[in-house]
């Protein structure tokens, strides 16, 4: 975590001194949003229903995990989604790119790599997600558009919003960015449709989610895994992820013993000198952009998304309603 972030959540009454910047991203911000609403900037609506998985913060608050929980939720009910990505970190040149499970992370992001391996449905990242959701919608016959962050993307018109919280962490000082972590107010929360909050304690009108670990996964061989439990020795963790040290508190709940954690910057892409060459435990993000140069007691560990069955029951409804008067 860098020093300014360590203020954010330090509540460090220093940040003061970016003021005038947050000023000017609190101006940049509602003029776009004014402009959006005005119409002077075009928003584009599609033919099925849009799910907008984001979250006001910034850094990792759980909405991977959230996203392949609700592909998974809708196709046992019966839908065909389809997720659209930015695809952060990567440098596709043709878009709208289709996420194959070999693509490579430089090229669609490694997120939209780790979800793909999920899925089980179509996926394709686009900066331009109008533009990406069309390309679902006529490509592969999706009948609901799922996006994977995007909610301050106001170009792409929704029908539901999902705001997921760091149940840990929440807002930090509350404050705009760069000031504080956040990218739009809290009272933006009043607006959307379901709140989820990724471990902690859910507050009112909350839905808890919980991240239930799996098996270690070996990065080299895949196809070789292993009980948390059966660590028997020190191991380095390491993690290029937004909040990394929920990483590394999971790790050690679940009895590992770490004798040196490595961070680096959310999105990083790892070259075969960043990790040692002995036990290492990282993320399925940090994985994909390993696993071909990976040594051979590399592992990592998934997570995957724990809903309570009253907002399984309630996102249902609500997306059966939105069907319903198309």
């Amino acid at each position: 975590m860098s020093l300014l972030e360590k203020s954010w959540y330090n509540k460090n009454p220093l940040v003061v001194v970016l003021l005038p910047l947050t000023l000017l991203f609190w101006l940049i911000s509602s003029i776009r949003r004014l402009f959006y609403r005005l119409g002077i900037f075009r928003s584009h609506r599609v033919d099925v229903p849009v799910v907008i998985v984001g979250n006001i913060s910034v850094g990792g608050n759980g909405k991977t995990p959230l996203v392949i929980f609700l592909c998974h939720w809708l196709k046992q009910n019966g839908f065909r989604p389809g997720v659209i990505s930015r695809g952060y970190g990567g440098n596709g040149i043709d878009y709208p790119k289709t996420v194959e499970t070999d693509s490579k992370p430089e090229h669609v992001g490694d997120e939209a790599v780790l979800m793909k391996q999920h899925l089980g449905c179509p996926m394709v990242v686009d900066p331009n997600r109008p533009r990406g959701a069309s390309y679902l919608i006529e490509e592969h016959q999706c009948d609901v558009v799922i996006s994977d962050d995007g909610l301050q993307h106001y170009a792409l018109q929704r029908d539901v919003e999902i705001v997921v919280i760091d149940g840990q962490r929440r807002f930090g000082n509350a404050l705009l960015l760069p000031m504080g972590p956040l990218r739009e107010s809290r009272q933006r929360l009043a607006s959307v449709d379901f709140k989820v909050t990724n471990g902690g304690k859910a507050q009112t009108e909350e839905y808890l989610m919980s991240l239930e670990p799996g098996q270690l996964v070996n990065v080299k061989y895949p196809q070789q895994t292993k009980p948390v439990a059966s660590i028997n020795r020190t191991v380095v963790a390491a993690a290029a992820i937004g909040n990394p040290q929920r990483f590394f508190d999971l790790l050690t709940t679940k009895g590992v013993k770490i004798k040196e954690t490595l961070i680096f910057g959310d999105h990083h892409l790892y070259t075969e000198h960043d990790l040692p060459q002995e036990t290492v435990i990282m993320t399925e993000k940090d994985a994909v952009k390993c696993r071909d140069f990976a040594h051979d007691d590399w592992w990592y560990l998934p997570v995957s998304a724990k809903l309570t069955e009253h907002f399984k029951s309630d996102f249902l409804e609500r997306l059966l309603a939105i069907k319903s008067k198309r």
